[in-house]
């Protein structure tokens, strides 16, 4: 396990997105989170798309959080 910050941070970015994916997906009302973008109108299909969207930057954050600790480790030996 790395001590590097950017790496704890991407992984916890990450762990939170792939978290709030899920929730999205399930239908989950999130509060707040819940009422961006709703302009008054029904807005339907918005979860999934945040969902989608949750899931797709905490993949990459996760890769990053990998892609870093992998150079880390390669640079200590």
């Amino acid at each position: 396990m790395s001590k590097n910050p950017l790496v704890i941070a991407l992984a916890a970015v990450g762990a939170v997105c792939i978290i709030l994916a899920v929730l999205f997906f399930a239908g989950v009302g999130l509060g707040p989170l819940d009422t961006i973008g709703h302009s008054g109108k029904v807005n339907h299909g918005s979860h999934d798309i945040r969902g989608g969207t949750a899931a797709v930057v905490g993949i990459i954050a996760f890769a990053g959080a990998w892609f870093m600790n992998k150079k880390s480790s390669a640079n200590a030996s």
